[in-house]
């Protein structure tokens, strides 16, 4: 199962991304398409709860973050074509090199998609 969170940051921040390291990021709002191989509603509930044990480089930002859409998606794409159709769709930018997509050959999973509100369709 696939999915994605439409994320609001309220105002810049710099934030240690795990191993990746530290990164400025604006406010604004992010799309970030994610995968869950194996039972979707507990990935979706460890992504939404504030304490946890960061694993994922998604987890750091989300403790800036709040999400405000999650979108759950069929299985008729994996989680880079959502992605990149995503980014080409809401002409967002890639910021972080490597964000969420270290099992795959995209340049990142996280889109920045400005200070405008577009909620995923």
């Amino acid at each position: 199962m696939f999915y994605q969170l439409l994320i609001k940051l309220n105002s810049d921040k710099k934030l240690k991304i795990g191993a990746l390291g530290k990164f400025n990021f604006p406010g604004g709002y992010y799309v970030y398409s994610g995968s869950a191989k194996r039972n979707f509603s507990k990935r979706i509930y460890r992504h939404i709860k504030k304490k946890k044990k960061y694993k994922w480089h998604i987890d750091y930002l989300l403790k800036a973050g709040k999400i405000i859409q999650i979108k759950k998606l069929s299985d008729l794409w994996d989680e880079c074509n959502i992605h990149k159709s995503t980014l080409r769709f809401y002409d967002g930018k890639e910021l972080i090199e490597g964000f969420g997509s270290s099992d795959c050959n995209c340049k990142s999973h996280l889109i920045f998609l400005g200070k405008n509100l577009k909620l995923l369709k």
